[in-house]
């Protein structure tokens, strides 16, 4: 396998490049390194992977279409991971045309990429955040998600039905996974257990939204890769028993898929805190503040269409995960620059 992982400089992007490389297939990254967070976070994930055999990266940027046109017409790639996009639900509130240019106009060049050059299988990172609206819990994708209530999450409901249209139009194997709030070692430094861990350390208080009752489908990075890499070799095939009259959300008549990756259980952020603060042996100064444009209640996946398919289940408990981020964090971080 000669992946195309987009995005590798990020978070899931490295841990996945990381286990493909670990798995021996050869890994060209890309990323633009945009200074959304830390650039030299970015950098040290790179720095990492190009120690390993088989790692080749280029800088740039989604939607520069020469760059993508070059990119892959050099590549000779059989897979292709878009895990690159313009992330964060509040930042698309204050930016909204950074999400238009990487996540719709990036996702369209990777789109033409795949359909002039015989990729196999295009694997693309979607997001739990495109349920919106719907309350109906947990979220399978069979359900219509029709009702974003961000801009973020609408360019990704738009990517998933960009990559439909290729599908149909051209016949490339499609997969989209919607992603439920991944956390882990080498984390972004703008989510939530990064936030709240750094100001802990400076014994100053965390700002929880909606009083606290908010619910969220933690996910630890391990058990949202090893799917991934378990999928790149499994390219859905036209559904033989789609039925336009009663049209299945999650599957179609072209080779197209929706997926849930998560852990498949929904934790109050309360408890989440409490979890931390076990972790970091501190109590966390606490701030109660009002919900947030754009913020959804709760979130809570069904996975067992993934499940069924890749054979694999979470195995990482929601301490146990956070000790890991905990111990990479303090190692990574030290006191005067968190």
């Amino acid at each position: 396998m000669h992946a195309l992982v987009t995005g590798a400089a990020g978070f899931i992007g490295f841990h996945l490049a990381r286990l493909l490389l670990g798995q021996g297939h050869r890994v060209t990254g890309i990323d633009n390194l945009c200074d959304y967070y830390s650039v030299r976070l970015k950098e040290d994930r790179l720095h990492l992977l190009e120690g390993m055999e088989g790692f080749s990266f280029v800088k740039g940027d989604l939607a520069d279409k020469a760059c993508m046109e070059r990119l892959f017409a050099e590549g000779g790639f059989t897979h292709v991971v878009n895990l690159a996009a313009q992330a964060g639900v509040r930042y698309s509130l204050i930016n909204p045309m950074a999400y238009i240019s990487s996540n719709i106009v990036g996702f369209a060049n990777i789109l033409e990429g795949c359909r002039r050059h015989a990729v196999r299988h295009l694997v693309f990172a979607s997001s739990s955040s495109v349920y919106g609206l719907d309350a109906t819990q947990p979220y399978t994708p069979h359900q219509a998600a029709s009702h974003p209530v961000s801009l973020y999450a609408a360019t990704k409901r738009s990517d998933e039905l960009m990559a439909h249209a290729y599908a149909h139009l051209y016949g490339i194997p499609c997969t989209g996974l919607r992603f439920f709030t991944v956390y882990g070692p080498w984390g972004r430094p703008d989510m939530a257990l990064s936030i709240f861990a750094s100001a802990m350390r400076r014994g100053e208080p965390i700002k929880i939204f909606n009083q606290g009752r908010m619910r969220r489908d933690f996910t630890y990075i391990d058990d949202i890769v090893e799917p991934m890499a378990r999928l790149l070799d499994m390219p859905p095939a036209a559904n033989p028993g789609w039925d336009a009259a009663s049209a299945d959300p999650a599957t179609s008549s072209a080779p197209w898929r929706i997926l849930n990756l998560g852990r498949g259980q929904t934790v109050e952020l309360g408890r989440f805190i409490e979890t931390l603060e076990e972790v970091m042996g501190r109590a966390a100064v606490k701030e109660y503040l009002p919900m947030q444009d754009g913020d959804v209640l709760s979130t809570w996946s069904d996975i067992s269409d993934a499940e069924a398919l890749t054979g694999w289940t979470p195995r990482t408990s929601l301490k146990e995960g956070i000790a890991r981020f905990y111990e990479w964090f303090a190692s990574y971080y030290d006191p005067s620059r968190c």
